[in-house]
């Protein structure tokens, strides 16, 4: 294993070395192809055995790391499985809005109430914006998953959270800089504004865009990491 960062934040040691490790995972700070071992990271961390073994189950959960016959090892995303899987999401999310255009008389309709709940939760973000932050795809696929029930399929949005789950490790990508912060919440709340005010051609574009956005992100971001993996695989060996 290679050099890892300084344990992050002043609470307790548990979270401190979960967020440690989830941001060494994500920089690509680990060897992809070297067994996470209790031992050696609780070693290279400097703290006992059991935060890290409650860190490596926390990670499994969010689907950065794998298990195979060897143990516990990092994620590493396949791009063309990343394009495959945006799409479906893509085709669900979108299939939401199109549900809901068409005959006024025969059309389901959303529900208003819970749309306007949710486009009120996301507008008191811009008056307090949250930090950069990888656990902030949890919050992100809520709102995803909440208009997309507001649209009155509840299918649907099971669907989509069975998608969010294989492609958030890659997702987490997306929230760590101010700006793509930023971004996320006025979007949000631009595309609940729109539904809300039927202008259902224009929230479908703006969705479209947001999650087209995302997707380059996300897909930059994997790929620099995978490369920085490998780059470290080679200077050590």
């Amino acid at each position: 294993m290679t050099g890892t960062s300084p344990l992050i934040g002043t609470g307790p040691l548990r979270d401190r070395v979960y967020l440690t490790l989830r941001q060494d995972l994500m920089a690509g700070a680990l060897d992809p192809a070297e067994r996470l071992g209790e031992e050696r990271l609780a070693e290279l961390y400097g703290v006992s055995r059991t935060p890290v073994r409650e860190a490596l189950a926390r990670l499994l959960s969010d689907g950065l790391l794998r298990r195979d016959d060897r143990g516990l090892l990092p994620y590493r995303p396949r791009l063309a499985e990343i394009a495959d899987l945006y799409e479906l999401r893509i085709t669900l999310e979108l299939r939401g809005i199109d549900r809901v255009t068409g005959d006024e008389d025969r059309a389901p309709r959303h529900d208003r109430a819970a749309l306007a709940e949710i486009v009120e939760s996301w507008r008191r973000l811009r008056h307090d914006p949250p930090e950069p932050d990888a656990g902030f795809v949890s919050r992100d696929e809520e709102f995803h998953v909440g208009i997309l029930l507001a649209s009155g399929n509840a299918a649907l949005a099971d669907a989509l959270r069975t998608v969010n789950a294989r492609i958030r490790p890659v997702r987490m990508f997306d929230y760590l800089t101010p700006d793509r912060m930023r971004a996320t919440v006025d979007e949000h709340v631009l595309i609940g504004e729109q539904l809300l005010d039927g202008a259902l051609s224009d929230a479908r574009t703006t969705l479209l865009d947001h999650i087209d956005q995302s997707r380059a992100v996300v897909v930059d971001r994997a790929t620099t990491a995978l490369s920085m993996a490998h780059l470290v695989h080679a200077v050590r060996h």
